[in-house]
């Protein structure tokens, strides 16, 4: 009898283990800050449009030939210059302004979701 209510122990306790495991591992994936890519090109963003978490950083890099910013519509946030072949990156927090421009090149916008 003892050797059964062992038994039976250590399976429920693997049991309760292995989803404890399976808990931890989804939300630590759902949690992992993600790099988002927009390609600047042809003076335009690309995507023109991103869904973002908090914590989330976004790389902008430039394609183009003219030297462009990703800056916030009220100047909240700025990538500062980008050349050719470089990048910019900025990482999202809750309060940022999600609408944006190329300050060299005022036509060129886009904008960010905060989910």
């Amino acid at each position: 009898m003892g050797l059964k209510l062992k038994r039976r122990q250590v399976l429920v306790g693997a049991a309760a283990y292995a989803g404890a495991l399976t808990i931890f591992q989804k939300s630590s994936l759902a949690e992992t800050p993600k790099i988002h890519e927009v390609r600047i090109k042809a003076f335009q963003f690309e995507p023109m449009h991103i869904s973002v978490k908090q914590g989330d950083t976004i790389k902008w890099t430039n394609e183009d030939i003219a030297p462009h910013t990703a800056t916030a519509n009220e100047g909240g946030w700025d990538t500062g210059e980008i050349v050719k072949g470089d990048s910019g990156s900025i990482i999202v927090t809750k309060e940022m302004e999600t609408d944006y421009f190329c300050a060299f090149h005022p036509h060129m916008k886009g904008t960010i979701e905060i989910t």
